[in-house]
């Protein structure tokens, strides 16, 4: 496999333009600039000299990116000059209270080192901090007017609500740096991995930071004009670690490994290589945000040559959609094949699911509080880089990393790694979750003279028919499991007892869920619905228990109370087996989803009618259950209603478990 990026070296992954743009256009004017015509000896930053640079095309209605950069190569340089230079105690006293704006202002003294730093790859951290950082910032500043911020950077620097804060004319000298791929375009060039570290000039490192004081100084005014408060919105906090660990702590055996094969692997281009060095460096400091930054920047890098590669697209090298099933000409996606399954649903679980961390948008968006990072996080981030990078080494070489335990055991579990954060996954989560919440009915203590108290009900003779239908459609149910993971020792029906453990058997089943169409997803997502309403169920019937109970101890029930509680205790006999039958069916049609797709059009929308049923019986067996309702005969006619329509759905045969069964039947 390492043979498929062996080739002539690469000098450089920005296109002519680009380059020309970030590393040639900026020092094309020699012309020095002084620096007291850009910033006052207090810090005032004097915009008039900045937006002075603006060139706009003949039409007067869009810039001239490259000639507006050439034009502020000049003033870059001084502003890059002046702070390099100026010691932190001044820094501090003339910046820091402009600072305070973005919520981060202890970011700054950090990117001030960064400057005068001789090591590249810690100014482009410093320049992908600051854009995450000021992308949040300018967010909190655009709600102060507008409503729903937008998503990407451009939109933002292009809203009027941000003009009519900041001028328009600030906007644009925003726009020419980070705001437009017709400018420098800084954000995006260093976040998707596409400059070296040599490549992006400290000036215009410098230069964002001073233009990220200058907007704090012109947001104080607004602010004193309008008596506006800036609020912040709260840091995200990354949901799904727990369920993501799947690789030990990176120990210190395995990162003297890693250190010998990113200078063997051609995953890594040479030009690349400080990035990954540093990365190193920063996890050994705890700098856990920084080594995740700069290893998905890089992942994307490797992972963009790899795709061009294995689908014969070189060009594609400069822009590429790397994850998704598809090229833009309707083909398929060669990456995902050559990766396998594992790493991909590896990488959709960390970047892409809409319920996982999304590493990459939290960070690169300004989301998450970087001191805060999880090292989970990165160590998980930086095994998985440790795995791919081992794919693209010599085959003897690899052959003697591999006889290290540790580095055998990585291989291993990322080569069994199924996904957590996929709907599907997500599923049966819910599922084994609410079985053990159902399951723990038996255990909540009733007192005695409840259990022997009689209670007249006019439901009594419904709940037997009920308890009759449960047995027979679980019994049906039962004939659909799959023959390997069915209890052959078992003769007639499965008993009640046995549920739980046949429920934990389906949810052990692996279902395909990468690329899943959308009808997939849809029935996905009104399972999930139906799953959560029962989970809301077990918890209130939970509450509900422990609360009468005390009540009824304590005597503090009125005589209808008591009624009512006797009918929840008998009640509960009934919405237990009523709620495995409803998981058992989630279960069941969960293995099957993908028979789905052998529906058409009106079969389809008759399947989701049916589902939406039972998710109407879970909503109103909710309320129901709620302890301001406490429907409990309510519950029990609810409960008749739905087991005689599922029971007619299931003899149409038209459930997920009837087509696999005829799809296996035809294929005998």
């Amino acid at each position: 496999m390492w043979e498929i990026l062996v080739g002539e070296p690469i000098a450089t992954c920005l296109s002519p333009s680009v380059y020309d743009m970030i590393c040639k256009l900026g020092f094309e004017v020699r012309e020095s600039c002084d620096i007291s015509s850009i910033v006052t000896q207090n810090g005032e930053v004097c915009w008039k000299k900045i937006t002075d640079c603006m060139v706009y095309t003949e039409s007067a209605q869009g810039l001239d990116h490259p000639e507006s950069v050439r034009l502020l190569g000049p003033v870059c340089q001084a502003v890059h000059l002046h702070l390099s230079s100026l010691p932190e105690g001044q820094f501090e006293m003339r910046y820091a209270p402009a600072l305070q704006w973005t919520g981060v202002p202890e970011l700054f003294p950090e990117i001030l080192g960064a400057l005068r730093s001789p090591e590249s790859p810690s100014i482009c951290l410093s320049l992908m901090k600051l854009s995450s950082c000021l992308e949040r910032a300018l967010g909190d500043v655009y709600l102060l007017i507008g409503k729903d911020c937008p998503f990407l950077l451009r939109d933002l620097l292009a809203s009027e609500e941000l003009a009519q804060v900041f001028g328009q004319p600030v906007m644009d000298v925003l726009k020419v740096f980070v705001g437009s791929p017709r400018g420098l375009n800084l954000r995006n060039v260093l976040w998707h991995g596409f400059a070296a570290p040599q490549e992006v000039p400290p000036k215009y490192c410098s230069m964002m930071v001073l233009l990220t004081a200058g907007l704090g100084q012109l947001l104080t005014g607004f602010l004193q004009q309008t008596n506006f408060t800036l609020a912040h919105r709260p840091f995200v906090t990354l949901t799904s670690l727990e369920d993501l660990i799947v690789f030990p702590d990176v120990t210190s055996e395995v990162l003297s490994v890693l250190e010998e094969v990113m200078k063997k692997s051609t995953f890594i281009l040479k030009i690349m290589l400080p990035y990954w060095e540093v990365a190193l460096t920063k996890l050994k400091s705890h700098r856990f945000a920084d080594c995740a930054i700069l290893l998905l920047m890089q992942l994307e890098t490797g992972l963009r040559r790899v795709f061009a590669e294995v689908n014969e697209c070189p060009k594609r090298l400069l822009t590429a959609e790397i994850l998704a099933k598809h090229l833009n000409d309707g083909k398929i996606n060669q990456l995902p094949l050559f990766l396998g399954e594992p790493a991909m649903e590896f990488l959709w679980d960390f970047l892409n699911h809409q319920e996982g961390p999304r590493l990459r948008d939290r960070l690169s968006h300004g989301e998450v509080s970087l001191p805060e990072f999880p090292k989970e996080a990165a160590s998980q981030l930086l095994a998985f880089c440790f795995v791919l990078l081992l794919r693209f080494i010599d085959e003897d070489l690899l052959a003697v990393f591999k006889e290290k335990a540790a580095v055998g055991s990585l291989i291993n579990l990322a080569g069994t790694y199924v996904s957590r954060c996929h709907p599907a996954s997500q599923l049966k989560k819910q599922v084994l979750s609410c079985e053990g919440s159902v399951g723990a009915w038996p255990l909540l203590p009733l007192p005695e003279e409840a259990e022997r108290e009689p209670v007249r009900s006019e439901g009594d003779s419904e709940t037997d028919v009920c308890s009759s239908l449960i047995t027979e459609i679980v019994a049906e149910l039962c004939c659909h499991v799959p023959e390997t993971h069915r209890a052959a020792h078992l003769p007639g029906p499965l008993p009640p007892e046995e549920w739980p453990r046949l429920l934990h058997v389906l949810c052990s089943i692996p279902v395909q869920t990468l690329f899943c169409p959308r009808a997939v997803l849809e029935v996905l997502a009104v399972l999930r619905r139906v799953s959560v309403h029962c989970r809301r169920v077990c918890g209130q019937v939970a509450v509900c228990v422990e609360l009468r109970r005390r009540q009824w101890e304590d005597r503090s029930l009125r005589s209808r109370q008591r009624r009512n509680y006797l009918r929840l205790v008998r009640s509960m006999k009934l919405l237990s087996p009523m709620l495995y039958l409803i998981l058992l069916l989630i279960a069941l049609e969960l293995i099957n989803i993908h028979m789905v797709l052998g529906k058409n059009a009106s079969e389809y929308q008759q399947y989701l009618r049916f589902l939406k049923c039972i998710l109407q019986y879970t909503e109103n067996l909710a309320a129901c259950t709620r302890q301001d309702r406490n429907k409990w005969d309510d519950a029990v006619r609810l409960t008749h209603t739905a087991l005689l329509k599922i029971w007619t759905f299931i003899e149409k045969k038209q459930m997920l478990m009837h087509l696999a069964e005829k799809s296996t039947i035809k294929v005998v």
